[in-house]
């Protein structure tokens, strides 16, 4: 798949926000554009594998993606972000791609914001297609791993816990990169779980069915970023984003959790989609 940039017109996008915000009301603009996207919400869930081990019953994995990061804008954001982690205290941290917005300037200021991220068992993280768009992929691995996480793009990698095996991989961007789900599979031994980040969650109904899949953690189309209150509608829908938008889903054996993310794009604004930090508490049947 070609890692060349599409066209997109982020003033089209910016003017269908304002016009949006214009439908909703000033006080809602208001909050839509200078308070929620400050307002970071934590998500708490509980997912049932059924090949999960008993003796990792209780695992939590926090998901941080789509930060998007905005030097200027969003170092409140992020302290958030990392005072959150440190009280949740979650044995592994998963960054699920899309770490800059439009160009790569901002990745060096990203990797400086999240360095010094810890987790018992590590942070990983996976590319995004606004990474793979804006960025070089060996400035991305070693701007990524000089803040101290795991870049998995296209590989996979084994945690031994409690005398148990987990298998965690990272697939490049469906839309942007190089996918290659067999060298992100290689290394996998039969019988042990899969966790998989994979940026764009539209790809899970192919994933599950050709390669063992446990859970599948993705962003991408940050929830909606602006959606229709109490309907919770997402009237906008992104490219290998349209059939799982936002939440948990099970299909056979392999779930799938989409995040809501960090960031924004287009227009810095949030409707009734806040920013999001995921803990997931991982239990066996």
């Amino acid at each position: 798949m070609s890692s060349q940039r599409p066209k997109i017109n982020l003033k089209r996008i910016s003017r269908r926000a304002t016009l949006g915000l214009l439908g909703i009301g000033v006080p809602s603009g208001i909050w839509a554009a200078a308070i929620e996207p400050n307002h970071l919400s934590i998500t708490r869930k509980e997912l049932t594998l059924p090949h999960w081990p008993k003796a990792l019953d209780g695992f939590r994995v926090a998901q941080v993606t789509d930060v998007h990061f905005r030097p200027g804008d969003d170092e409140k954001l992020i302290a958030k972000v990392r005072l959150a982690l440190a009280l949740e205290k979650p044995d592994l941290i998963a960054v699920t791609g899309d770490f800059v917005i439009d160009d790569s300037s901002s990745l060096p200021e990203f990797a400086r914001a999240l360095k010094g991220l810890s987790a018992t068992h590590g942070v990983i993280a996976s590319p995004g297609n606004h990474d793979r768009w804006h960025c070089r992929s060996h400035t991305l691995k070693k701007e990524i791993e000089g803040a101290g996480m795991t870049f998995l793009s296209n590989a996979g990698t084994n945690l031994h816990i409690k005398g148990e095996n987990i298998f965690i991989n990272g697939l490049d961007s469906i839309w942007a990169g190089h996918p290659d789900p067999t060298r992100a599979w290689k290394g996998h031994q039969k019988n042990t779980p899969v966790l998989a980040l994979v940026h764009e969650p539209d790809p899970f109904d192919e994933l599950h069915q050709s390669h063992p899949l446990d859970l599948q953690l993705s962003g991408h189309t940050h929830g909606g970023q602006c959606r229709v209150p109490l309907l919770g509608y997402a009237p906008a829908k992104v490219k290998f984003g349209r059939k799982f938008i936002y939440g948990h889903f099970q299909k056979a054996n392999s779930q799938l959790f989409v995040g809501r993310g960090i960031g924004t794009v287009g227009l810095r604004v949030r409707f009734a989609c806040a920013p999001e930090l995921a803990i997931l508490t991982l239990r066996s049947v």
